[in-house]
């Protein structure tokens, strides 16, 4: 694993249970200051392997990234397990949930 990769994988797993963060706070917190692709490269190879809380990463403008039938719904009801509330839209304030 790269240092690049391991400061992303630590920077999702610190993000709390009932809170969110975007894949753009995730590369600021690793230090790449133009990274989102980057997290959003590690969360698909990586999510499974690392067991990374990747439901917890999302747009920096709250929304779900994930299409319909591509995973959101998941992402949503793992989000509402946790207290975060989503939108039928599947938009998250940010602000209120960021951690």
């Amino acid at each position: 694993m790269t240092e690049s990769t391991l400061l992303i994988v630590n920077a999702i797993r610190a993000v709390p249970r009932g809170r969110v963060s975007s894949y753009r706070d995730i590369a600021l917190r690793a230090g790449l200051r133009n990274g989102a692709r980057q997290v959003v490269r590690v969360l698909h190879a990586m999510s499974r392997s690392q067991a990374l809380p990747w439901h917890r990463i999302i747009r920096a403008d709250g929304h779900i990234a994930l299409p319909e039938g591509g995973g959101r719904e998941l992402q949503i009801a793992l989000l509402k397990s946790e207290g975060v509330a989503v939108s039928d839209q599947g938009k998250v304030d940010i602000l209120r949930f960021i951690g």
